[in-house]
């Protein structure tokens, strides 16, 4: 109860900051849709010279890129952990959460919350129901529930993948650019993986199983029964990794040496 009256107390408080700067919040949601229109341009043109993609059509790979945009949201919303390196290693931030009697990541996840990222799932909803209508799909039951939690599941796979990156600051506190190259390598899983080579497929699958935010967990609403067992694992995943992030996290934090001269 303790955790969860926190999280409420900062969200209070960041709704009261950011709605001081309305037409701040307003271009910078206008600049996420910009980008993601971008992407969506870019199915389009290879669509373009192709009808099918690896044995996917252009309005599957619409669908995918739709899911895509949910946990992805979820997670840019509750992990923005970019600049973690720079703020609370290099400047010494992190010494201020340590006098704290609150688990440290909690307070740093908190502190760097952007709820405003959440748009970013109604659009990626929205694109996935002009795809669905488009494809044709019905919707069960017990479909919502099903997304749900495997959007949850995705979430979780990019934060414990970032959180590991983050934890490499315990050891290596020099400023990195390991970040944004892990980033660029997270959107290989907007696109069905058999697209790719055997080892890419590998590591997208298992290593860094960014598949799992998109492809896979989208499979099963398009009715791909050969990666239905895929699309199940995706929780389980990302409880695997977001777990094992907070290991890592607890045995880095105590090698932490201050901020120091």
């Amino acid at each position: 109860m303790f955790y969860l009256t926190m999280f409420f107390q900062y969200i209070s408080q960041y709704a009261k900051t950011r709605l001081q700067y309305r037409a701040d919040l307003f271009v910078e949601f206008l600049s996420d849709l910009m980008s993601q229109a971008i992407n969506l341009v870019f199915i389009l043109v290879v669509f373009g010279h192709t009808k099918l993609l690896g044995g996917w059509s252009r309005d599957e790979i619409i669908f995918i890129y739709g899911f895509f945009l949910v946990p992805y949201a979820v997670f840019s919303a509750f992990f923005n952990i970019w600049n973690f390196n720079e703020r609370y290693i290099v400047k010494g931030e992190l010494d201020r959460i340590l006098t704290r009697p609150i688990h440290s990541l909690f307070q740093i996840i908190l502190e760097q919350i952007e709820l405003e990222s959440l748009l970013g799932a109604v659009t990626g909803i929205a694109v996935m129901v002009y795809a669905g209508s488009r494809l044709g799909l019905e919707v069960t039951w017990y479909d919502p529930f099903l997304f749900f939690i495997f959007v949850i599941g995705g979430a979780l796979v990019y934060g414990g993948i970032f959180v590991m990156l983050a934890c490499i600051s315990f050891w290596a506190d020099a400023r990195t650019s390991i970040m944004p190259m892990m980033y660029n390598i997270s959107n290989y899983g907007r696109y069905p993986v058999n697209i790719y080579n055997k080892l890419i497929r590998f590591v997208l699958t298992w290593i860094l199983p960014f598949a799992f935010v998109g492809v896979y967990p989208a499979s099963f609403f398009l009715g791909k029964t050969e990666w239905y067992w895929y699309a199940f694992l995706t929780p389980l995943i990302g409880v695997v990794f977001f777990s094992l992030s907070i290991v890592l996290w607890n045995h880095g934090i105590k090698k932490y040496r201050g901020a120091g001269n």
